[in-house]
């Protein structure tokens, strides 16, 4: 069934108001028809299946049938922080991470960064990427759409790691610390009680297609980052901030996994 992300502002009681691309999408390319259901997220406490009653050239009202619940996120809060890669490979990362389960994603510059920031052009990168994570979070059914960030330079996301509950940043000279282990450290002991009123936010450093440098390694570890292997293959960019975060829902128990 098709899924849109609309702001709370549009729940008006018993009645939804679709509007702007959404309505586009659903009138223009769903055809709907009044009678028709599709089901509406606000992407914060309300989700609910809602039956079309009116339809305009730009909008379709609905009235909601049953409210859903919210249980389709991970338990655990991931943010994959992806040293910006060239051409289109970061739009990858976000629809595949959104899909994946991917709570935030934060662009950063660090020393082997080949792509450039254009500032002028950065507002509607921006938009673009939380166009495609919302668009993946629908398809994916996801409760909430993941913020993408504006890029950060490499001091300034070893700041924003102090946020997260635990820190790992992926280096490919890493011979002693595995993801897997390190998860399970990270998440031991916690019990469905505490898992429930806290969710754990972990962050996942991902380097550019050159790697990191070693001063970048020990400038993370400084900051409380621990250096961690993905494995004996050397992986690309974007395929490691797949890897990682699946082993990281896998390990808390999201995808089959046996959890903490």
């Amino acid at each position: 069934m098709q899924r849109y992300f609309i702001a709370p502002e549009q729940f008006s009681g018993d009645t939804v108001t679709i509007s702007g691309d959404d309505a586009h999408h659903l009138i223009r390319v769903m055809r709907a028809k009044p009678g028709d259901t599709c089901i509406v997220s606000d992407g914060e406490s309300r989700e609910a299946l809602v039956k079309l009653h009116t339809i305009e050239k730009d909008q379709a009202v609905a009235d909601v049938v049953e409210l859903l619940p919210m249980d389709h996120e991970p338990a655990v809060d991931v943010w994959i922080a992806q040293s910006l890669p060239k051409g289109d490979k970061m739009e990858l990362v976000i629809q595949k991470g959104t899909e994946i389960g991917a709570a935030r994603f934060i662009p950063f510059v660090s020393e082997r960064t080949v792509v450039q920031l254009d500032s002028k052009k950065e507002g509607k990168r921006i938009e673009r990427w939380q166009k495609i994570a919302k668009e993946a979070a629908e398809q994916a059914h996801r409760n909430k759409v993941p913020v993408v960030e504006s890029p950060l330079s490499w001091k300034e996301l070893l700041k924003r790691a102090g946020e997260a509950d635990c820190a790992w940043i992926c280096y490919e000279k890493e011979s002693t610390q595995e993801l897997r282990l390190a998860i399970r450290r990270a998440l031991s002991g916690r019990s469905a009680d505490s898992a429930a009123l806290a969710r754990p936010k972990l962050l996942l450093i991902i380097g550019p297609e050159g790697g990191f440098t070693e001063q970048e390694v020990t400038a993370a570890e400084a900051a409380s980052c621990k250096s961690i292997s993905l494995g004996k293959r050397i992986l690309r960019t974007e395929t490691a901030a797949m890897v990682g975060l699946t082993c990281i829902l896998y390990e808390s128990g999201e995808m089959g996994g046996e959890g903490a």
